[in-house]
């Protein structure tokens, strides 16, 4: 699995108080059917929390990045800070996602709810590996090497040949993270050494 652009706005999350709420856009592409892509986020108090995807239908998400369509039929899962599942959704309305110019299907995530101050966990994978358990830590139905192409590379549940490309918004948060492959820094990190290296050269200008 790899991760093509981290997270819209990686700056200005990292200097925004603990107080504000932020939206965040990851955008990344899948190596195999059974990938599963984590995101952590936090909130300091309740909030109404959107977590969405753009890739099977594309679209503009809040970063007004313009985002293709064609990518695989995602699920959404979301988990509380002990790994306690709290909900689950495979499909949106098609009242709240787009319906794909190509198939007519509204196969995109939409999920909006009021949630505890808190720390979670969002995962995206493809439909149809949910959740093997009531924790995170049960894994996924599709783990494991033999499941690594348990979708044809991709094809959609009515049959139509995808890709492995996801765009996902979590939005009206505090902070928020994507889990990286091993190796790869992660979005706070690298804001973290953009500000750091701002702070040397207005050193050297000064």
């Amino acid at each position: 699995m790899k991760l093509s652009t981290f997270a819209g706005m990686l700056a200005i999350a990292a200097i925004t108080t603990a107080a504000q709420a932020t939206n965040l856009s990851f955008t990344g592409a899948f190596s195999h059917d059974n990938d599963v892509q984590r995101f952590t986020f936090t909130v300091s108090g309740t909030s109404t929390v959107t977590l969405r995807s753009w890739s099977y239908a594309g679209g503009v998400n809040a970063l007004g990045d313009t985002i293709a369509r064609g990518g695989f039929d995602p699920i959404l899962s979301l988990f509380d800070a002990t790994g306690a599942k709290l909900y689950e959704q495979d499909d949106a309305d098609c009242g709240d996602v787009a319906a794909d110019l190509m198939t007519g299907r509204c196969y995109d995530v939409n999920y909006k709810n009021a949630l505890a101050a808190g720390t979670y966990t969002v995962t995206v994978q493809q439909f149809n590996n949910f959740a093997a358990g009531s924790n995170l830590a049960d894994g996924f139905a599709r783990d494991g090497g033999a499941n690594e192409n348990f979708r044809n590379g991709f094809v959609d549940s009515a049959g139509d040949k995808r890709d492995g490309h996801w765009a996902f918004d979590i939005l009206n948060v505090n902070t928020a993270a994507v889990t990286p492959p091993a190796g790869v820094p992660e979005p706070a990190s690298l804001a973290l050494l953009g500000i750091g290296a701002l702070g040397l050269l207005l050193r050297k200008r000064s």
